[in-house]
């Protein structure tokens, strides 16, 4: 019995040629089809993606002249260049100076507020230490803080009517009114720096 055409070939088919490896690099010749094949399919899908992006500027163009309607002296396009740079005018600088000093409250801060800070505190001083008129109530007057304070010193606080504690529920417990820690005001280091210096400007000789 002759043997089978695929014992002759053997299992992995036919041997490949044993490639000659003497000379040091590829002997055959690189295939030019191809990379022509590939340039010109790139050159017509530029061409292409140009030529609809041009279209559609064009339509989209259109549609917005059309929106717009003709042209007139209030939609024209002016030119720049032709206008030139503008000459300053100190009246004008002027005007804007005066504008930016009148606008209202509250404005941008310069100087991070610390003079802000520093008047605030000179107004409540004045408030805290003199006599003041009350706005709007005839007859009321404000009395310095040290003032107050002898008086409620001699005379003490009017007291409240007791009130009647309720029974607790379980894991209740009575509210605890702790002292403050401070007064509630307390100098700015900016104002603490002005006075260090003014301090300072006092004892030096004269």
């Amino acid at each position: 019995m002759p043997p089978h055409k695929d014992e002759e070939l053997g299992s992995h088919g036919p041997e490949p040629d044993e490639i000659d490896t003497s000379a040091g690099y590829e002997l055959s010749d690189v295939r030019v089809t191809g990379i022509v094949v590939f340039l010109t399919a790139l050159a017509i899908f530029v061409a292409v993606t140009g030529i609809l992006c041009y279209g559609i500027g064009k339509v989209i163009n259109a549609q917005m002249k059309k929106e717009d309607g003709p042209n007139s002296k209030w939609t024209k396009t002016a030119e720049v260049r032709e206008l030139g740079n503008m000459p300053s005018s100190p009246e004008l600088q002027n005007k804007m100076a005066e504008l930016t000093q009148q606008f209202p409250s509250p404005r941008v801060q310069t100087d991070d507020g610390n003079q802000d800070v520093a008047d605030l505190h000179a107004r409540e001083d004045l408030l805290l230490e003199n006599y003041t008129r009350v706005e709007g109530k005839p007859g009321e007057v404000r009395i310095p803080i040290e003032r107050a304070m002898k008086l409620v010193a001699q005379h003490g606080l009017p007291v409240a009517p007791a009130v009647q504690k309720g029974t607790l529920m379980t894991g209740d417990q009575e509210p605890v009114v702790a002292e403050p820690l401070t007064n509630g005001f307390a100098r700015t280091a900016y104002e603490l720096d002005v006075e260090a210096s003014r301090a300072a400007e006092a004892k030096r000789p004269q």
